[in-house]
C-alpha cells in the first residue's frame, strides 16, 4: 500500500483498429521482476503497442511494439511455414528428452501399430486415444472407457493447429496415469511408440507435457484455476519471513505419504504433513487423521516443500518449483518432460525413496539457510524458463514433427474416427490476413 503502481496499456498500433484486450494487474514476483499478462478478444492487422508505465514514466524499453498481424487465441489462422513459426516462438533447436525418447524408434511402422495397440493396450488399460492429423485437421477415436482426459489433448492439438500448420501424423496417445510400453529396443518384437504424459526409467513411452501443465497453459487468464503464471505472483512472504518447516498436503495415493504424516506427528517442529483425502488406505484415516484442503498459494508460507510421488510423478512439482520455497524431492522412477533439465542439489534437494533422510535434509536446510535459498532460486529460475507457455507449444510441435518424419507409411483417417472441430468464433472477431495456400496446393 502507498507504493506507486505499474500501469500497463495495450492497444492496437493503428488508430484505425480497435480491439478489446483484458489486462489484469502485473504479477509481482518479489525479486524485482513482474509478469504482465493480457488476453485478446479480437485480432489486429498492424500490431500492438504495449506501454509499461511507473507513475507516468515509461520504464525499461517501453513502449514495446509487437508487429502484426496479432491474433486472439481462437482465431484459426495457422502460419504455413513451421520454420517461421518456430523462430517467432523462439523454440529451442533441441529438446534433450525428445531426442532420448525417439532413440528406440528410428522408423515407425503404422501398420504394426494398427494391429497391436487396440488389442495389447486399449483392452487392458482402457485409456488409449488414436489420433490422425491430416491437412491440419484433428481426427480421433477412443479405445477403451477411461478416455475422458482426451479433452486436454484435443484442446492443445486444436490450439496448436490454429497457430501453425501441423505435419500429417498418426499416433496413439495414452491418457491414463501410467506409462504402458515396457519392451526394450532389442526385444522381439520391439517396443511401439505410444505417447504418454508421464515416463518412467524402465518404460519406452514418448513423453508430452502432462495434462496438468497443458491445462494450466490453456487456462491462463480464462478461468480461476491456479496456472503456471499466477503461481509466480503468489509465492508467499519473502524468504526470511516464511515458516521454517517443511509442508506436505495431498491424498493417500502412495504409502510414503502416510509415513510423512507419522513423521510430522513425531517432529512437528520440522514438518507439517497431512492427508486431505483417503481412497487407497481408508483404514488409516482413524489413526492418521484427515486435514482440510489448503489453498495452493498458502503452501508458500512455508520455507520447504516436500514432493512425494502420487500414483505416478507428483504433478504439483512444477508449481512447487515456481514458488519461492526449497523443494525436497523424493527419488522417483517417474518423470515429466522437463525433469531432464534439472539437477539435484542445484535445483532441488533429493530425498531417498523411503524418505529415511527427510528429517536430516530439513535440518540441513535450516542450518544452511543461504545455500538452501540459492537452490530454491535456481530451481525457480529453471522452471520459469522450461515451463513458459511458448516452450510447451514448441515441445508439442517438436514431438509431432519428429514422429511424422519417422513414419514408414502415410497417416489415414481410420474407421470410427471423428473430426474434432475447432471451437466456433462467435465471441471474438477473427480476420485471417496470412496468405492462404491455393486449393490445388493442399
Amino acid at each position: 500500500s502507498g507504493r506507486t503502481q505499474f500501469k500497463v496499456v495495450i492497444k492496437a498500433l493503428s488508430p484505425k483498429e480497435v480491439t478489446r484486450i483484458y489486462t489484469p494487474r502485473p504479477l509481482d514476483r518479489n525479486d524485482g521482476t513482474f509478469l504482465v499478462r493480457y488476453r485478446m478478444y479480437g485480432s489486429v492487422r498492424k500490431g500492438l503497442k504495449i506501454e509499461i508505465l511507473y507513475g507516468d514514466q515509461h520504464v525499461a524499453q517501453s513502449p514495446y511494439i509487437l508487429k502484426g498481424p496479432v491474433y486472439h487465441e481462437y482465431c484459426d489462422c495457422p502460419e504455413e511455414d513451421p520454420e517461421i513459426w518456430q523462430n517467432i516462438m523462439s523454440c529451442p533447436s533441441q529438446e534433450p528428452q525428445i531426442t532420448k525418447d525417439f532413440i528406440s524408434f528410428p522408423t515407425i511402422d503404422l501398420q504394426r501399430m494398427l494391429k497391436e495397440i487396440p488389442t495389447k493396450f486399449s483392452q487392458t488399460r482402457g485409456a488409449i486415444v488414436h489420433y490422425t492429423i491430416l491437412n491440419n485437421h484433428i481426427y480421433r477415436r477412443s479405445l477403451g472407457k477411461y478416455t475422458d482426459f482426451k479433452m486436454f489433448s484435443d484442446e492443445m492439438f486444436l490450439s496448436l493447429a490454429r497457430k501453425v500448420r501441423l505435419p500429417d501424423v498418426e499416433f496413439y496417445l495414452n491418457v491414463g496415469d501410467w506409462p504402458v510400453e515396457y519392451r526394450k529396443a532389442n526385444d522381439t518384437p520391439g517396443p511401439i511408440p505410444v505417447i504418454s504424459w508421464c515416463g518412467s526409467m524402465d518404460s519406452r513411452d514418448i513423453v508430452l507435457p502432462t495434462y496438468d501443465v497443458t491445462h494450466s497453459t490453456l487456462e491462463t487468464l480464462r478461468g480461476v484455476t491456479n496456472d503456471l503464471l499466477s503461481i509466480q505472483g503468489n509465492t508467499g512472504p519473502f524468504w526470511e519471513n516464511k515458516t521454517e518447516r517443511a509442508l506436505f498436503r495431498g491424498r493417500d495415493s502412495r504409502e510414503e505419504r502416510l509415513h510423512l504424516v507419522k513423521l510430522s506427528k513425531e517432529n512437528p517442529e520440522l514438518l507439517d504433513a497431512g492427508i486431505t483425502g483417503y481412497f487407497f488406505f481408508r483404514e488409516k484415516e482413524k489413526e492418521l487423521g484427515k486435514v482440510q484442503l489448503m489453498g495452493f498459494f498458502d503452501f508458500f508460507k512455508y520455507k520447504y516443500q516436500v514432493n512425494v510421488d502420487g500414483t505416478v510423478a507428483a504433478y504439483r512439482f512444477p508449481y512447487l518449483l515456481l514458488g519461492d520455497s526449497l523443494v525436497l524431492k523424493q527419488d522417483s522412477h517417474y518423470y515429466e518432460h522437463f525433469y531432464i533439465g534439472l539437477k539435484p542439489w542445484k535445483h532441488y534437494v533429493p530425498l531417498k525413496r523411503n524418505l529415511e533422510d527427510l528429517l536430516e535434509k530439513i535440518k540441513w536446510a535450516k542450518e544452511n539457510d543461504e545455500e538452501a535459498r540459492k537452490i530454491a532460486k535456481e530451481g525457480q529460475l529453471m522452471a520459469r524458463e522450461l515451463l513458459q507457455p511458448h516452450r510447451l507449444y514448441c515441445y508439442y510441435y517438436k514431438v509431432l514433427q519428429k514422429y511424422a518424419k519417422r513414419q514408414a507409411s502415410k497417416p489415414e483417417i481410420r474407421d470410427g474416427m471423428e473430426l474434432v472441430p475447432q471451437p466456433d468464433d462467435r465471441d471474438s472477431v477473427c480476420s485471417c490476413h496470412r496468405k492462404k495456400p491455393l486449393r490445388e496446393d493442399l
